[in-house]
């Protein structure tokens, strides 16, 4: 089995890009985007989470195994997600709301 060796100057690159984007996801917590905070929010955290799983976790240098898991771990927390959003969205909320 052969390493991949990734030099520092990638480490030091993607923890500075992670330290941006945490820095910009406070900055967007205190700006008032109405609908679109939500969005920006999860779409800040899937960067910052490919960036962990692709460098820190070697995903990006490991064999097709290791890729085809990580697709299909994703695949099944979608699954976990709609079916528990589906339950979520058919609720008659009117009940609840005062």
């Amino acid at each position: 089995m052969s390493e991949h060796i990734v030099s520092k100057k990638i480490y030091y690159t993607i923890f500075t890009a992670l330290m941006l984007l945490t820095i910009l996801t406070v900055m967007v917590a205190f700006i008032d985007l109405g609908a679109l905070n939500l969005p920006v929010a999860i779409a800040i955290a899937i960067v910052k989470a490919t960036l962990v799983f692709l460098y820190f976790m070697h995903v990006k240098f490991g064999s097709r195994l290791v890729k085809i898991g990580l697709v299909a771990a994703v695949f099944t927390l979608m699954i976990m997600f709609s079916i528990t959003l589906s339950d979520y969205f058919t609720r008659y909320w009117t009940n609840y709301i005062k």
